[in-house]
């Protein structure tokens, strides 16, 4: 019991020294409040729209007629597209592209109107830029429909005058009905596609380079004699009181992104509170655990704080959230199982947003939990090297 008073005087004395540390250092202040704030806010209100709207698309309108004209005006009337120009040829239309005027546009030759009331399969053609992916696919798609549908409209009419009813006509214009069903996010929303992921990425950087960071100033500034001697030596009591104030303003500052998400924005989360809340310790642990593991490994400040930094830049492409993991080279795939924010999507997207059991992704959660275990592997080199090694600039 005696020795458990001490080590918890131990521990109070070595965070409010860490306190202290972070009160009068500004990188702790901006890299663990501020600038996770700033992210926080900037990625959930830049696509606060959920969908790009109104893209800008061009017309060539060659024959002009009362159908061309009608086609291009629900073209207009689509909620992501807008008709922003309307071009006299095709070169025209395709300088205005390379331009970036519009991402888009549509090719109505002469005689397409007479060719479709005759049954002469008239060709209309669209030209789109996939430079930017999501407005070239986006208005890809208005097209394709608006096109499809004009000719469906002719169809119709011509098979109302021949005496068929709406049943037959709906029939034979559309053999096959379509029931589609977008699971998880039917609004196509942007934001709770890319905000899931790339903000608990760029916390989990933070969370990284902080750690690595705290240890290595310690060596850095010379007070790595006196940092253990406050913990008596016990390198796990120098860890864990240093450790404690960080791990509960990270805690807080993810907690709070949560809220804000869940919560306020309502992104979908059929999972249920307790499996954001667990998902929230296992990242801040994992991620600290990781922070440590990096700098016993090569202690050295600029040595953990570059390869924390690119673990975390690699993880946002081989965490599978833009790209899936099994389409990618064997190396790469393999790469991703030792990277914290894979293990984070998979949990996320299995418990939270699709609401399974965390039996589905027990393998993730052992992954986080192995991560936050890693500084057992280096506190041996860790207080090695706050004994004996001199800071070299």
């Amino acid at each position: 019991m005696k020795k458990l008073h001490i080590y918890i005087r131990r521990l109070s004395h070595l965070s409010a020294r860490e306190v202290g540390l972070m009160v009068h250092n500004p990188i702790y202040i901006c890299c663990m409040v501020v600038f996770p704030l700033v992210v926080i806010l900037f990625f959930t209100s830049l696509m606060s729209e959920g969908q790009p709207e109104k893209l800008p698309c061009g017309v060539v309108d060659n024959d002009n007629t009362s159908m061309t004209r009608a086609m291009i005006r629900q073209l207009d009337a689509f909620q992501s597209t807008h008709v922003a120009g309307h071009y006299n040829s095709v070169a025209e239309a395709r300088e205005a592209i390379q331009r970036n005027e519009i991402y888009a546009f549509l090719y109505i030759p002469e005689g397409t109107t007479a060719r479709l009331i005759s049954k002469r399969q008239p060709k209309v053609s669209f030209y789109y830029s996939n430079v930017t992916l999501v407005a070239g696919s986006m208005l890809f798609k208005d097209l394709k429909t608006v096109t499809t549908l004009s000719a469906a409209a002719v169809g119709s009419a011509k098979l109302q005058m021949l005496g068929k009813t709406p049943s037959e006509i709906r029939n034979f214009i559309q053999p096959v009905a379509l029931d589609v069903h977008m699971v998880g996010n039917p609004w196509m929303n942007y934001n709770v596609y890319l905000s899931s992921i790339m903000v608990p990425g760029i916390l989990i950087l933070f969370m990284f380079l902080i750690t690595a960071y705290s240890i290595g100033t310690e060596l850095k500034f010379g007070r790595a004699h006196g940092w253990m001697a406050m913990a008596d030596g016990n390198i796990f009591i120098a860890l864990t009181g240093k450790l404690l104030p960080q791990t509960l303003i990270f805690l807080s500052i993810f907690l709070g992104y949560e809220w804000y998400v869940y919560g306020y924005l309502d992104f979908p989360h059929p999972g249920g509170l307790h499996m954001i809340l667990l998902l929230a310790a296992l990242t801040v642990f994992s991620s600290q655990g990781f922070g440590v593991f990096a700098f016993g490994l090569m202690p050295s400040l600029r040595m953990s704080m570059s390869v924390c930094s690119l673990w975390a830049v690699v993880g946002f492409s081989a965490c599978g959230a833009t790209f899936p993991l099994f389409a990618m080279d064997g190396m790469i795939e393999a790469l991703a199982q030792i990277i914290p924010l894979r293990h984070y999507y998979m949990i996320y997207q299995i418990c939270i947003f699709n609401g399974y059991p965390l039996i589905d992704a027990w393998l993730n959660v052992v992954a986080l939990v192995a991560f936050a275990a890693l500084p057992i592997l280096v506190t041996r080199n860790i207080k090695r090297a706050m004994v004996e090694y001199v800071y070299i600039p």
